[in-house]
């Protein structure tokens, strides 16, 4: 929330009924802050499966946006902005505000992997996080993308008359944790995913008391800076994994192979 801040006129929050603590640290945050709107709602169990309920949740907050907003930004928790990019964002959402039939702007995604330091260069390479406000859009599927509200087409990267690619970054932290909390984070997936059941690739994931990511010896090594809300929590995060250069390493040309060379 703090990261995009900076960049909108008012920032929307619908959170649910929880009982974590959630709902007081948007108020305290609130009340520093006269941008941010808070919106409570209830979840629906029946959503849970495959991640509905989070474009339902999106749609809603999306509902809330004022009407004569041009753009909406949508993040997910674990999705920050780089202050670095913020005169690129909002350059980019200028230069495209009067070409009505651009439906979204795609962010390049940074898809921190294990920890701080390493980033996977082959998942979610990239993601429309910022769209028409007017209503002409929806959040799909469990939040991840959006589609075209009068046809359902999906605005995927194959319908590139319908988005335009933002100058700036999306810097994701949904995998970056230590193996217990990531182990509990693939626990919390099946509830919200699978009606409470597993799938089978999660299963072993699930029995374990620990999930190590794999190929990390592989991934990318990250040598930028963070946001500067993340700062602070990145410098107290222990180093885990601590590997010779991935140049070195057959496996390395063996996954490019397999999967072509992506960065």
């Amino acid at each position: 929330m703090q990261s995009m801040l900076p960049l909108v006129d008012e920032l929307v929050v619908v959170v649910g009924d929880s009982d974590d603590g959630t709902l007081e640290a948007v108020e305290n945050l609130k009340s520093k802050n006269p941008k941010i709107k808070v919106y409570q709602s209830v979840w629906d169990q029946s959503l849970f499966d495959n991640g509905k309920i989070f474009s339902q949740q999106t749609n809603l907050a999306l509902s809330y946006v004022n009407k004569s907003a041009e753009w909406a930004i949508h993040l997910q928790s674990d999705e920050f902005l780089h202050e670095d990019d913020y005169d690129k964002l909002i350059a980019s959402m200028e230069k495209y505000k009067d070409e009505k039939g651009i439906l979204g702007l795609m962010l390049r995604q940074k898809y921190f992997y294990g920890d701080y330091w390493h980033t996977n260069p082959y998942a979610g390479r990239r993601l429309l996080r910022i769209v028409r406000a007017n209503g002409t859009v929806e959040s799909v599927g469990d939040s991840s993308g959006f589609a075209r509200k009068a046809d359902g087409q999906y605005i995927g990267k194959e319908q590139r008359n319908l988005w335009r690619y933002a100058d700036g970054w999306l810097y994701h932290y949904g995998f970056v944790n230590d193996p217990k909390k990531l182990q509990e984070k693939i626990r919390a997936k099946a509830e919200l995913y699978h009606q409470g059941g597993a799938s089978s690739e999660d299963f072993k994931k699930i029995a374990a008391k620990e999930y190590f990511p794999e190929n990390m010896e592989i991934m990318k090594p990250f040598r930028g800076t963070h946001p500067k809300v993340m700062r602070e929590k990145v410098n107290g995060f222990p180093v885990i994994y601590s590997y010779p250069s991935r140049w070195l390493n057959p496996r390395f040309y063996k996954y490019i192979f397999q999967h072509g060379f992506k960065g």
